[in-house]
């Protein structure tokens, strides 16, 4: 590739081969129509994230009502439900009408949320269901706004795609729950670096190095099966989550995408296990170090790390010829032989909110709006990483689409077997760099 524009990349991978598929049938969208007074949420997924989505969105202008929820546990709808409640109370136009005939349990929920007469759905499950999840919504004409990551895997990121290309075709609405490009800061530092007010970019840093997540909720001998162990537990295995490079550490390597206004062509890296070796930790690494290159040859440092008493920091930093860029919690820029740093101060809305609000705007005044493609290749970009860290190998990021591994089960349902299981002893398969094969042959 000669140039690193979203548009050539797409032209010049195996993306596009995908996108010229069109597996989804051409269904006549049933979308929200420019000049109603309200608009019908459902909700899959009703975990912290799923349920600070609904709120967001029913936090926007206008008439807007969730009328449907679904997970695949009941007590995961009854918790979400009082916290969105809590969170609108008294706010504008919002409303909450979820009676219990339009909550709907199991694998399947989505399908009964997406069909039960909303306008837009919102995606918050575990990011391995998410493929499947936005190609119903897309087959079906919905609106939809989905967070990050959007899969999990190579063939995940390709359904993505074209269903993308569906959903263009139907003019549906969709956002993809990377705020930044919704933040005052990053949009304005970024429009100063592509103005070339920094000079040229030479490298790039990228981070989110912290003590970690949440604890595995339920313990083996209180789970139903080991498929119910697994979704309850999902962060911990890659099938479900991705990894926490794909999970979490998407933000930065997005934001180093949209810096190089592309994606990479090749990563290598490394990581590993230090401190998640109990099997309750599944098969996820606590730390990964990669450098991805871009096809004008610059490099982009990327660490992220779930450990304890160390160095922690969430940020993104761009050197150029004149000085280097900041971004994150204390943006700032510091030239070279300029003297004092420029600080930048947070402006606008919290930027969570105001992605709900472009998204929603955009649906009101019937405006064409689709963050997919750089969703799906900013969660590319951190599967990539991943599958060089797993492996030991440096990868392009062509063949890890052409040829990466599905990772998916072969059905979903508690009685099926997950993708991977433990041994004798209770552990899981982790990843051994120089061993694991992360592509078809």
């Amino acid at each position: 590739m000669s140039d690193t524009t979203r548009r050539d990349f797409l032209k010049t991978s195996s993306v596009a081969a995908v996108l010229g598929t069109g597996l989804l049938s051409s269904i006549a969208p049933r979308a929200f129509a420019a000049g109603s007074d309200e608009i019908k949420i459902g909700l899959v997924g009703c975990g912290g994230r799923g349920s600070g989505a609904a709120a967001q969105a029913l936090s926007t202008q206008g008439k807007v009502k969730l009328i449907a929820m679904g997970d695949t546990f009941q007590d995961a709808i009854d918790s979400s439900l009082r916290n969105i409640q809590k969170a609108v109370a008294g706010k504008g136009d919002a409303e909450v009408d979820v009676d219990p005939s339009r909550q709907f349990v199991g694998f399947d929920a989505y399908q009964k949320v997406i069909d039960s007469g909303v306008d837009l759905v919102i995606l918050a499950t575990p990011p391995g269901l998410r493929p499947i999840h936005f190609e119903y919504a897309v087959n079906k004409g919905i609106n939809i706004f989905m967070e990050k990551p959007v899969a999990v895997d190579g063939p995940g990121v390709q359904r993505v795609l074209d269903a993308s290309r569906i959903a263009k075709d139907k003019n549906l609405k969709v956002g993809v729950g990377l705020q930044r490009h919704h933040q005052q800061s990053y949009l304005g530092l970024i429009s100063r670096l592509h103005s070339g007010e920094f000079g040229d970019v030479r490298a790039l840093r990228v981070y989110w190095n912290s003590a970690g997540v949440w604890e595995p909720r339920l313990k083996r001998q209180d789970a139903k099966s080991e498929m119910e162990y697994q979704v309850r537990n999902w962060y911990y295995y890659t099938w479900l989550c991705g990894d926490h490079i794909v999970e979490q550490h998407i933000h930065n390597l997005d934001v180093g995408n949209w810096v190089m206004k592309g994606y990479p062509v090749s990563c290598n890296g490394m990581g590993g296990r230090e401190v998640r070796k109990d099997p309750k930790y599944g098969q996820i690494y606590d730390h990964h170090a990669c450098e991805f290159t871009y096809a004008d040859g610059t490099v982009m440092m990327s660490q992220c790390r779930h450990i304890k008493n160390c160095w922690n920091d969430v940020s993104e930093h761009v050197h150029t010829t004149k000085g280097i860029v900041h971004l994150g919690p204390n943006s700032r820029v510091e030239l070279f032989g300029g003297g004092k740093p420029e600080r930048i101060r947070e402006s606008g809305g919290n930027p969570y909110q105001v992605e709900h609000d472009d998204l929603f705007a955009a649906i009101r005044n019937n405006q064409s709006y689709s963050e997919v493609e750089n969703g799906a290749m900013s969660t590319m970009t951190a599967i990539l990483g991943r599958m060089c860290t797993y492996s030991g190998k440096e990868i392009k990021m062509a063949d890890a689409l052409a040829k990466g591994l599905d990772l998916s089960p072969k059905e979903y349902s508690w009685e099926a077997a997950p993708p991977v299981v433990p041994g004798p002893d209770g552990a899981y398969p982790v990843a051994v760099p120089g061993v694991t094969q992360v592509m078809k042959a």
